[in-house]
């Protein structure tokens, strides 16, 4: 018992780490189902039927499934995966010990919030195993239909309430957590840690947490209002004279565009809150294994907080189809180009910190390399997606999926994968991943990011709706499908390719090498036994006697005469 509701911020860590694992697992797989279902919508599956006797009757998923399988993914993969492991799971594992403390400030709430978020993600399971099945308005769950109950039809009853449910529950979860971070950095801080020599991973930590604080209030609202509205009690989100099927449904005077503003408020500054961990990690990734300090620290510190800044003023870009105010719409999209310059300045110290360094080919600065390539590429693409006239046609389309998973998944992901690979040794309690399978991992990952997701910007070029369960009754669509069969392959084998991940990881947390103290030879606080003072910034990398680097709290060494 003491094992399970520890208050260790390390063992909570481990925690956090598995359960996202195990949310990865489930999402990749439910992925892979979708794009069966796309490229062969009729084949007959004998095993779908036994696992879904009423939704995949012969066989043959219906189109109410796929939908249930596509919100179920998403929202794991946002919530349970993009959000917990780069936040509460490497968070947890070193946030403490790179501020020189020995624990977070409020550590029982730090495991109520995990064991509020594993009941998160039980009722988001038991939503869809539901008779009436499962949710499937997608991540996002536009009302009205989401917000009238039962009668919008299959998936739209208990499953819906359940998925509303789930995410009121990871929100009071995550705010709990940012008071910690929060609480923690402000606060408990070693003797000489000034601001200004805090890690990067600190800084975005704490950056995060201040996003956390301000977007979870507000989703979790709105889901307390639509859980009101589909009880028939109020009418937040439901207009007057909505018809669904023959029937008047009898709420007046709501608004679906309310929930939209309401959830994008909380689901772009989402995006920076999967995205800017990881930003912080490959700074300290790139900067140990190129032998150099951070080019520009104070730099990319203001560019987290620029990004974090504009991250909530930005949302109505996700609305631009939804007939806004055009001076609206061009203010959001000046915003939206904006945000690109702080961004670009992290990306242009990254390429500066490698530049002229000895570079060091690890497993972890690979994912590192990974993370800036895809980052570039997909953020390339949301420059189309700012403006207004030009998402009016890619907004329904794979474009937006493409670009999407591009800059909040496959980017997020590597982010993870670097901390993996460069925490592990405290992640297990000692031990190395092996480094041969991680290169190999990632070469293979890499490819198969860009052979899967890059072919969606051609989709939607081609004005691929998203969303559609079957592509193969539109004549206009009958040309792309060679297309989504070489999509369908790739995700295939990008999917099987972590197999070699999870055999590397389970392998070495038994059996992986030893690690020494400090085996990255790295200079911030977490691979340090000692709980000095701090003295200097977290990037100290050059000639320092026999050694290329100085811990924070090593002390000066006088010079002889």
């Amino acid at each position: 018992m003491k094992a399970i509701f520890s208050t260790d911020h390390r063992v909570i860590a481990r925690q956090y780490f598995f359960l996202s694992l195990f949310a990865v697992i489930a999402g990749v797989l439910l992925s892979v189902l979708m794009r069966y279902h796309v490229v062969w919508p009729s084949e007959k599956v004998a095993w779908f039927e036994s696992l879904w006797p009423v939704k995949a009757i012969g066989g043959v998923m219906t189109p109410e499934l796929y939908l249930s399988l596509m919100t179920l993914h998403g929202t794991i993969m946002v919530f349970f995966v993009l959000t917990l492991a780069p936040v509460n799971a490497f968070g947890n594992l070193v946030l403490p010990a790179q501020l020189g403390t020995g624990g977070f400030a409020f550590p029982r709430l730090n495991m109520l919030s995990f064991w509020m978020t594993l009941a998160s993600f039980g009722v988001l399971g038991a939503s869809f195993l539901v008779d009436d099945g499962g949710p499937l308005s997608g991540w996002t769950a536009y009302p009205p239909l989401s917000a009238v109950g039962a009668i919008a039809g299959p998936g739209e009853g208990l499953g819906q309430t359940l998925w509303f449910v789930s995410i009121g529950l990871f929100c009071l979860a995550s705010l709990l957590t940012a008071i910690n971070f929060l609480s923690t950095i402000i606060d408990l801080r070693t003797a000489g840690l000034t601001m200004m020599r805090m890690p990067l991973t600190c800084w975005t930590w704490l950056v995060t947490a201040i996003l956390m604080l301000l977007s979870f209030p507000v989703l979790m609202a709105a889901a307390i209002l639509i859980l009101f509205d589909r009880s028939g009690v109020t009418s937040f989100f439901v207009p007057a004279g909505l018809l669904v099927g023959d029937m008047e449904i009898r709420h007046s005077g709501g608004s679906p565009l309310l929930w939209q503003h309401l959830f994008w408020f909380f689901g772009h500054p989402e995006v920076y809150i999967a995205i800017l961990p990881g930003m912080g990690i490959v700074s300290t990734v790139l900067s140990n294994f190129s032998r150099k300090p951070v080019f520009g620290y104070r730099a990319m510190v203001y560019a987290s907080i620029a990004i974090a800044f504009l991250g909530l003023i930005v949302w109505g870009h996700h609305m631009f189809t939804s007939g806004m105010n055009p001076y609206s719409a061009i203010a959001f999209s000046v915003l939206t180009m904006a945000i690109g310059v702080p961004s670009a300045v992290k990306t242009f110290n990254w390429i500066a910190t490698l530049w002229g360094g000895s570079l060091r080919l690890t497993t972890a600065m690979l994912f590192a390399l990974g993370f800036v390539s895809i980052f570039v590429t997909g953020g390339l693409s949301g420059l189309f997606l700012g403006q207004p006239s030009i998402d009016a046609y890619f907004h329904d389309t794979y474009f937006v999926v493409a670009h999407f998973h591009m800059i909040m998944g496959i980017a997020a992901l590597f982010g993870i994968f670097a901390a993996t690979f460069y925490w592990f040794p405290l992640l297990s309690g000692g031990r190395l991943l092996n480094e041969t399978l991680g290169k190999l991992h990632f070469y293979l990952t890499f490819i198969g990011a860009y052979a899967t997701f890059l072919p969606m910007h051609f989709a939607g070029f081609a004005g691929n709706p998203r969303r559609y369960a079957d592509f193969t009754s539109f004549d206009f669509l009958a040309g792309l499908m060679p297309l989504h069969l070489w999509i369908t392959y790739a995700a295939f084998a990008l999917a099987a390719v972590q197999v070699i991940f999870l055999a590397n990881l389970f392998w070495s947390i038994r059996w992986g090498k030893p690690a020494s103290e400090n085996p990255w030879q790295a200079t911030t606080l977490e691979w340090s036994s000692r709980r000095g003072p701090v003295v200097r910034g977290p990037y100290d990398y050059g000639p320092h006697g026999d050694r290329d680097f100085r811990m924070q709290d090593q002390p000066d060494i006088p010079a002889t005469v």
